[in-house]
Order: structure tokens, then sequence, then C-alpha cells
């Protein structure tokens, strides 16, 4: 459904949330809470109200999840092991060497403990460069993981490129678990038992195909988990940090070094090169930021295949370590689906967003190329990155280092909105005015109604709706633009959630 079935001509919304009784407005809303008594409510429903009447403080910033990362050669069963953890079909299970896929991380729970999940399943190289492809794979993996799963073919037994991996554990000083997959049955057991001679352990017999053996080795992995992760920990209080990122050689680094004044982050193809860059701490506009740079993994001989991997994955550890993500963009260039799909998986994460259109000072001649690259850049703007149209834009030179005092009001603004808070009976007040003035259509004879909504936390603002029915995804991203134009929520994503809730039978 098209979001212009709602636009309905100009409203006088503004003019009445400025005249509100914000007093008046808390009343309204108390009403409105109490009457949802009337309502099958669950107990996530009742712990989420009852946080809407500790305000402010009541919402808790939740640290980073702990990391799980699963690693081994091709074809030992990650991906069906990942499925299995998740208890659903997310990662992709194929033999098909070359397959990538954009996500490499899912946030798992297991035992009321949640938990990040790293897949390094998913392409396989070359079968010349194996061993080092899976170990550099596998090495990436463990530098950004709490714990890792280690998963062998029991019925295969350990291989060269099995040693090659256990080599990189030993050194990690990393909790490891030797999953021997396969195991189907109580017969293929002995099979598990010969993998102690790799000296990770105990083997963990598992099949992840069917279940057996998974709950007892998740069970032990929960022991061996941090509550927050220690590799990509959120710091509170600290200087903000801000991850910088971008496809390849568009500029990334240049803008780190820029910003240090100095030549921090080494730019190159070799191999081997794929240690986390150390986050910097740098002054920008007065103030101390810490930067995540992402630009540390690059395409390496023998890995053309892996490089979208590596770049996910990458872009997904600096994001869980950041508050507000930077995606550079060069303007020399067509804007691809590659610099789309990085900026959805900061949209994915939740996190604050500012754009920098990087090269800029190349358009600025005023010879035709450049016009008509210039025409043609506002066109791809306008088409490819309208979902972030609430982006802050900021048009940089990271090679001279033009406009980058630009960048600091650009992030100051994203963070502000990001922690953004709407009082309750604001938010009510606005809905019930939005409603009046724009109803939801009818569907099958009937029109949901919104009983109560309430921000249920912030970074990034989230919002849930109590209705009678459900909301058409176009009406509730006219709430969203509705509540961008009234209120400052520029550079944060904003997430609206419905529950569906029935009257209670008497």
């Amino acid at each position: 459904m098209a979001d212009d079935e709602y636009e309905g001509g100009p409203d006088h919304l503004a003019e009445k949330m400025d005249a509100l009784d914000e007093q008046l407005a808390e009343q309204r809303a108390e009403t409105l809470r109490a009457g949802l008594a009337d309502y099958e409510l669950d107990d996530e429903d009742a712990a989420l109200l009852a946080g809407v009447t500790l305000g402010e403080d009541g919402i808790q910033f939740l640290p980073a999840l702990p990391v799980v990362a699963i690693v081994g050669r091709p074809n030992v069963g990650k991906s069906q092991l990942v499925n299995r953890i998740l208890g659903r079909r997310e990662a992709v299970v194929e033999d098909t060497p070359g397959v990538t896929r954009d996500r490499v991380t899912y946030k798992a729970e297991w035992n009321d403990r949640r938990f990040t999940l790293v897949d390094t399943g998913g392409w396989e190289p070359d079968a010349k460069g194996i061993d080092r492809s899976v170990a550099a794979q596998a090495e990436v993996a463990i530098d950004l993981s709490d714990v890792v799963l280690f998963v062998v073919d029991a019925m295969v037994g350990a291989t060269s490129t099995d040693e090659h991996v256990v080599k990189l554990l030993r050194k990690s000083g990393k909790p490891v678990f030797l999953v021997a997959n396969k195991i189907d049955d109580a017969r293929q057991e002995p099979e598990a038992a010969a993998l102690w001679n790799l000296g990770l352990g105990e083997p963990h017999a598992v099949s992840a195909i069917h279940g057996r053996g998974v709950a007892d080795l998740l069970d032990e992995v929960l022991k061996k988990l941090p509550d927050v992760s220690a590799v990509a920990k959120a710091e509170i209080g600290g200087p903000r940090r801000v991850a910088i990122l971008g496809r390849p050689n568009v500029g990334k680094s240049s803008l780190l070094n820029k910003a240090a004044g100095e030549e921090r982050v080494v730019v190159n193809d070799l191999a081997g090169t794929t240690r986390d860059p150390v986050d910097e701490i740098v002054e920008l506009g007065g103030k101390l930021w810490t930067l995540v740079d992402t630009a540390g993994i690059r395409r390496r001989v023998h890995m053309a295949q892996g490089a979208d991997f590596y770049a996910s994955l990458r872009t997904s550890a600096a994001l869980e370590k950041a508050e507000v993500a930077v995606v550079v963009l060069d303007v020399s260039e067509t804007i691809s689906e590659q610099d789309v799909r990085i900026i959805d998986l900061v949209l994915d994460s939740g996190r604050a967003l500012v754009l920098a259109f990087n090269k800029w000072d190349r358009l600025n001649d005023d010879d035709l190329e450049n016009q008509d690259r210039r025409r043609y850049l506002e066109r791809e703007i306008e088409q490819d990155l309208a979902h972030v149209a609430w982006a802050p834009r900021v048009n940089i030179s990271a090679k001279t280092g033009r406009h980058l005092d630009k960048l600091v009001p650009a992030l100051e603004t994203a963070l502000e909105n990001w922690d953004r808070r709407i009082p309750t009976g604001k938010f009510n007040a606005f809905l019930a005015e939005l409603v009046a003035e724009h109803p939801h259509p009818l569907r099958g004879g009937k029109q949901p109604r919104i009983l109560f909504g309430t921000q249920a936390s912030t970074r990034p603002p989230t919002f849930v709706l109590f209705t009678t029915g459900f909301l058409d995804p176009g009406y509730r991203r006219f709430i969203q633009r509705r509540l961008r134009e009234l209120y400052p929520f520029e550079g944060t994503p904003i997430v609206v959630n419905m529950r569906v809730r029935e009257k209670r039978q008497r």
C-alpha cells in the first residue's frame, strides 16, 4: 500500500501539539494505560508498562552482547549448527563454492541468555588455498569473539586444515569448545572420542542436523560466556564511539589519518593484515572521540570470494562497538549496491547514522563532466538513499581535510537524537490527533484502533503501540514520518513496534 493513501492534505497536528497542556496529556495517557487492564496482556507487556512509569531513568542502555564464533572448514555443518542454535533456518546451507551472504552475525538466545552468534560458514575458496583461507577466516572470527565453537566432522576425523585452526585456537587463549558434529546416534560416539588427540579437551558429540547433544553443548557454553562482551563492549561514559564504515577504497583510512593528524593506519593489500586496528582516540571540534576504523581487512590473493564475508563481519563487529556510524561514500563513483548494503547494516544495528560524501573536491571544478556527475549524484541519492533521507549529509575531502570540521556537529546531532525521549503523554496526544485527522482505512469491515503508545527505549528511539488489530506497514511508516516532521530525530533510526491485543473474555 502506498504511503500517500494517508496524506489526506495538510493537517493541524503541529499547531495542536504546540498548544498541548502536557500535564493534562499525562493524565489522559494514564487513563489509556489503565484501560489496557481490559485486554489480554502477557508478562512482557506488564514489564514494559511498569517501565513507563519509571520515567527516563527506568530504561537502561544494554551493554554489548557476548559473542560466540563458529569456526571450522567447509561442509562440517557450521551453518546447520547456527540454524539449530537459532531455532530457525537463517544461515545458508549449501555445498556450492563461492556462496557469500550479507549477514554473518545473528542474535541468539538460550535459557534466557542472549548472545551474538558469528557464522564463518557460507563460502568456500578454491581448493589450493583452502588451508590458508580457512585459517585466516577463523583468525578474524576468533579475534572478534568471547567464546569459540570449533566444528569438526567426526565421521571424517581431523584433517590438516583442522590442525591449522587448532594452532590458532591454542594461541588465542579464548575458551574453545570442540564440537564433534554428525554423531547421529550412540553407535557413532567412538568417532567423537578419537578427537581427544587434537589437544583441545573433551569433544562435544552433536548432530546439528537432528539436534542431538546441542542443548548440552549450549549449557556448557553459557558457563564460559561473560555477561558483557569483552571484545565488543559498549563503553559508556568515555569518548563517544564512532564506526567509520564503507566499501574498500572510499577513503575510510584517509579520513581516520586526517582526523588523527598523522599516519596511524597503514593502507595496503598485503595478505595477512587481519588484525583489528586499535580504536583511536582523536580530538575533533575540541572534543575527544573514539574512532573505530574498519579498513584493516582487504581483499587477499587466493581469497577474493571471501572479501564480502570479511567486510560484513568487520562491519558488524565495528557496529557492536559503536554508538554512531559514519558511512563514507565516494562521490566520484556511482552509489553501489554494496554502499546501500552497508547503510542497511547500520539500520539493522539501530546505531545513529551520518553520511560522509568523500572526494567532494573532485566535483568542484566547473567542467561539464563534473556538472554531469553532480546532477547524477543528486538523482542517485534521491533514488537509492531515500530511506535514510533523515541522516545528516557532510561533503568532505578526507585527503585534504576540507570540511572535516562539519563532521562534528553532524555526529553530535545524530547522537543527541539517538538518545531522544518523547514523554508518554505527549506521544499519546500525538497518536490521538494523528488518528483523528488521518484514520486507518477499514480492512475487512474493521478498523484497528491504537489503544496506547509508549516509547519503550532510546538508542534508537523505539516506540510500542498496543492495538486492536494489525496496522498496515504503510500506516506505520506514515506514523514514523509524522514523528520525524514534528520532533528532532535527524540522524537516528526510529523503530515502531506493534502489540495486537484482544479484549479479555468476561
